[in-house]
């Protein structure tokens, strides 16, 4: 563990202690580029540009998630990819120019102190929404695009953002766990440390347990094998046909 001191000392930065971040979790390599894409469920080629930015009609353009390019096609680390899911998230529900949203993210890289700021649950406390308001007007991002709005003296979450922060589970500040399925109610999670990262119900990959199904098994057949809920062997049989859709 290891303690990074908030950049600034701005009257908001004030506001926010110093962030404790665990290392061995965010720094973890996860996937390669194709099994993050394949997980996010973006084209490789987005989620290369994502991280190492790249040539567009002949200008060369910075990273959004890394703060500089690594080169070539590095492991995936664990912020990075929860990062990426943000990114997923919102350019769903807005067609934000990348300029803008480059500019909003080193913004509140560097108002937070972190080098992944959407990694932590404190960017989501009233502090860190005071920090993204800040961070979206210095940026220039257009109020369409918010994170964060101020409504009759509430910060709220502007309706992408909150389904990106419903996704996720937090321990000791740090996002623990991503929701990949779509639908709120399903307990498929994918965890770091969990099956090597990839979608899992009560600790059972979710692949496993629709390939039992798909062979013929029964839902409740493949609970009592595998010594979990029906609920969760339907919830994983779910996303995997929604994936396979």
């Amino acid at each position: 563990m290891w303690v990074i001191q908030p950049a600034g000392k701005s009257r908001i930065d004030a506001l926010c202690d110093p962030v404790v971040v665990s290392v061995t979790v965010l720094d973890q390599e996860m996937y390669t580029e194709a099994e993050a894409a394949r997980l996010l469920a973006v084209p490789p080629t987005t989620l290369n540009y994502w991280l190492e930015g790249g040539e567009r009609r002949g200008k060369l353009y910075e990273p959004i998630v890394r703060e500089a390019r690594k080169g070539g096609h590095p492991p995936v680390t664990w912020a990075e990819f929860v990062e990426c899911a943000w990114l997923r998230q919102y350019r769903r529900k807005h067609q934000v120019p990348m300029k803008e949203l480059r500019a909003f993210i080193t913004q509140l890289r560097d108002k937070l102190g972190v080098p992944y700021p959407l990694a932590h649950a404190r960017a989501f406390a009233y502090a860190g929404k005071l920090l993204i308001v800040e961070a979206q007007e210095v940026a220039g991002l257009d109020p369409e695009y918010y994170l964060v709005a101020p409504v009759g003296g509430q910060m709220l979450l502007t309706p992408p953002a909150e389904e990106y922060h419903e996704r996720l589970q937090y321990e000791d500040d740090i996002v623990a766990a991503w929701r990949p399925h779509d639908d709120p109610n399903s307990s498929v999670l994918i965890r770091p440390n969990v099956r090597f990262g990839r979608p899992s119900v009560a600790g059972i990959s979710t692949d496993v347990l629709w390939e039992q199904v798909d062979a013929g098994a029964s839902i409740d057949e493949v609970a009592m094998d595998f010594g979990i809920t029906p609920r969760d062997v339907r919830w994983a049989v779910s996303y995997e046909s929604a994936r396979a859709a």
